[in-house]
Order: structure tokens, then C-alpha cells, then sequence
């Protein structure tokens, strides 16, 4: 099987591939940008890079080109979450702005399903502080 025709079947092809996943990564940082327990997470005053970085991971994940691996490496999401104290509040408030994001798109309720298991699986995986 060529890589085209395997590429083409992929949940991230299915979704509409890079437009949706940055528009759910838009909705996203909209609402991390205003949320007084998520915002001290994100160091940097400009949140455009920690999107862009979000996005290219969940593109790969889903499927689509591997630019966050050649750029970054393995995702290796615990040791770059660690510097941060993720408690189970912002995990939910994350989950809160994820949930945002993934309405804003159309997908299938089976499509939003496997999307939304993930992102309750990745938020529940990084909660490091009480």
C-alpha cells in the first residue's frame, strides 16, 4: 500500500484534516487566553507558538504530516508538562476549552467521540499536583 492511499485513510483526512484540527486549537487558546487558572501555565505572553505547537502535535497524532516529531522530537508529554503544577482543576478547565474547540467543528458524533476520548485520556495523563 503507497503511503498516499494509507495517508488518505486516517482519522485525520476524515475530520478535514489541518483546518479542522487549528480551528479547535483556536477556540482553545480563545478561552485559555481569559481563564485565570490556565493562563499562568502558559509562560509566554504570546500564546501563537504553544498553538502552532499544539496543533502540529495533534496533527500528527491524528494521522497527518509528522512536522512535530522532525521539529520537536517525541512528544514526550509528561517531561514538557512537568515544569507545570497541572491539577485536576486545570485539567477540567483545559478539558472545559477543549470541548469549546471540538463544537466548534462538525464532526460526526462517532468522529467527536474517538476525539474526545483522547483529550480526556492526554488531560487525565498530565495531571501532576493535588
Amino acid at each position: 500500500m503507497s503511503e498516499d492511499v494509507s495517508r488518505a485513510a486516517t482519522f485525520y483526512t476524515e475530520i478535514g484534516g489541518h483546518e479542522t484540527i487549528a480551528r479547535v486549537v483556536e477556540v482553545f487558546y480563545d478561552g485559555v487566553a481569559h481563564d485565570p487558572v490556565l493562563r499562568p501555565l502558559y509562560p509566554d505572553e504570546d500564546l501563537g507558538p504553544a498553538a502552532a505547537r499544539l496543533t502540529m502535535f495533534l496533527v500528527q497524532y491524528w494521522g497527518g504530516p509528522t512536522t512535530y516529531s522532525t521539529q520537536r522530537g517525541h512528544p514526550r508529554l509528561r517531561i514538557r508538562h512537568a515544569p507545570f503544577a497541572v491539577t485536576p482543576e486545570a485539567r477540567d478547565r483545559w478539558l472545559a476549552h477543549f470541548r469549546a474547540g471540538l463544537d466548534a467543528v462538525e464532526l460526526t458524533p462517532e468522529q467527536d467521540a474517538e476525539f474526545w476520548t483522547y483529550i480526556q485520556h492526554a488531560a487525565n495523563f498530565l495531571v501532576n499536583s493535588a
